[in-house]
């Protein structure tokens, strides 16, 4: 009975990551810098406070866009820290992670065959939400650019379908940003389009040399932004499934009705822990942050010394390498690299045909395990005599 099913389920795949994870894991003595799951606790004052709500029976529904309390320290959290104004009354969704929020905004925006411009290589979550709405996805090559997309580029894609544009940055998979003069060219070009920009910023708390920036902060396009954020990168509560999602309260009201029959709302519990998260813990980003930072600069300088061109990524936790050898797909050398030198590192081509030639390596990990990593990477390039 399966030719009964949705041919767009049918015809999206498993995300090239996980199959790749699920692929390596359980191997023996493998080394997986993989999956960008930070590899800190969530802070201790937050997990008090999910006890806390569970003891203190607050365990029934929230209103639909969250408990109001938790959106007003969300207003003031991305006020303090990225100067966006958002009403907690209208403005704002609580959602079950960044990925539902993203999901619930494509059902709203997206009509059947409107196009969706998204840079590639790019995570490739996008491309089946944008497909399960009934979208077309247009991805624009960023490999010329440092993998930022550009004014030029996103102009060059545009054409009377297009109804929505994906920023997602800081990126997964290069650790690229955009600088507030890139935003600001973006900004510039689509003032007079009707076109939506979808923001992505889940990883707007690990940025390394400036400050993050969010395309919402230009009055010239906030009327057409969604901005997506939340909190399992943030403070390392992946599994605790808190997202939020901002936009102008004409978007809200639509997206609100999305998300009423598709959750009700995000957990109660999570929405609790969530309010301490962004007010008591609101400080336990930026000591991940340090200690990421401290990473990067390590992966960075063994990389130089073996003779890997990268640039010194601006934020998130990856490297995106050009890693090769000649008559291997990309694919197969990551295999390659598991079955030799025991080392995980994610094909490129899983972020999209713009990522062959890469390998993504995840710096989420502890000192030591990228130390003994980062050793069998060396060996195995040693004994191949060949990197990009």
């Amino acid at each position: 009975m399966e030719h009964l099913l949705n041919n767009k389920v049918k015809n999206i795949e498993i995300s090239g990551i996980r199959k790749f994870f699920n692929m390596v894991n359980g191997k023996e003595d493998v080394i997986s810098l993989t999956i960008g799951q930070p590899d800190f606790f969530t802070p201790d004052v937050v997990k008090e406070a999910g006890k806390q709500a569970i003891d203190n029976n607050q365990t029934t529904y929230t209103h639909n866009a969250g408990l109001l309390s938790l959106r007003e320290a969300i207003s003031g959290f991305v006020s303090e820290n990225h100067g966006l104004n958002y009403k907690p009354e209208e403005e704002i969704i609580v959602t079950v992670g960044a990925s539902q929020a993203i999901d619930i905004a494509l059902r709203t925006i997206v009509n059947p065959g409107d196009e969706v411009i998204l840079p590639s290589p790019v995570y490739p979550g996008y491309e089946p939400l944008i497909k399960l709405a009934g979208g077309v996805p247009v991805f624009a090559k960023i490999n010329q650019t440092n993998f930022k997309i550009t004014k030029q580029i996103i102009a060059e894609h545009i054409t009377e379908r297009t109804k929505c544009i994906i920023l997602p940055y800081p990126s997964n998979p290069t650790g690229v940003t955009l600088e507030e003069s890139e935003l600001k060219e973006i900004a510039d070009l689509l003032e007079d389009k009707d076109i939506f920009i979808l923001t992505d910023e889940i990883y707007s708390e690990l940025v390394y040399e400036h400050p993050h920036k969010s395309i919402a902060q230009y009055q010239q396009v906030k009327n057409k932004t969604i901005v997506i954020n939340g909190l399992s990168k943030s403070h390392s509560m992946t599994g605790w499934r808190l997202g939020f999602l901002l936009a102008p309260s004409w978007i809200c009201q639509h997206i609100l009705k999305v998300h009423q029959y598709n959750v009700s709302c995000a957990s109660s519990i999570s929405q609790h822990a969530a309010l301490t998260a962004l007010t008591t813990g609101k400080c336990d980003p930026l000591r991940m942050r340090e200690k990421y930072r401290e990473r990067r600069d390590y992966v960075f300088d063994r990389l130089t010394e073996m003779g890997i061109s990268v640039d010194k990524p601006d934020g998130a936790f990856y490297f995106f390498l050009p890693v090769s050898l000649e008559g291997w797909s990309t694919f197969d050398l990551a295999v390659k690299l598991v079955d030799e030198a025991k080392l995980a590192l994610v094909p490129g081509d899983a972020f999209g045909e713009a990522g062959k030639g890469f390998l993504r390596l995840s710096y989420a990990y502890d000192m030591t395990t990228l130390e003994k990593g980062l050793d069998r990477l060396e060996s195995f390039l040693v004994n191949h005599c060949h990197n990009g």
